[in-house]
């Protein structure tokens, strides 16, 4: 692999282009790739039945079950001090006999993702992921 290549392409300083004779070299020559480390915050690509990938499928799906079923507040029933859940109408459209909502969708789902990652990163920190 040539560690320098021979080029006449004009090289820029500010707005104006110079052109050198002498060889230039090559970026993607001379700096090797280095491999990312397997650090705490690593992504790995995993196949689709990975356990990280069933942890967030399955927090991600309770939550929104409980969210359309009623176990867990929403745009169309609010907790109340005691914790009960109350019915009250909050003016959003639906279509969903339940009145479950786009709102209540985008919440419920964020809200398992971030369940879903704080129970891989605590599996992960006791190492049995």
């Amino acid at each position: 692999m040539a560690t320098t290549v021979a080029t006449s392409l004009p090289q820029f300083n500010g707005l104006k282009a110079t052109f050198s004779a002498a060889p230039v070299k090559s970026l993607a020559a001379v700096q090797p790739m280095r491999r990312k480390g397997n650090g705490a915050l690593g992504a790995r690509c995993d196949y689709i039945g990975s356990p990280t990938n069933l942890i967030m499928v399955t927090s991600t799906t309770l939550m929104l079950f409980a969210g359309r079923f009623g176990l867990a507040p929403s745009a169309n029933r609010k907790s109340t001090a005691g914790l009960k859940l109350e019915i009250r109408d909050s003016g959003l459209q639906t279509g969903d006999p339940a009145g479950f909502t786009l709102a209540d969708t985008l919440a419920c789902g964020s809200v398992g993702h971030i369940i879903g990652v704080g129970v891989v990163l605590g599996l992960k920190n006791l190492g049995a992921l």
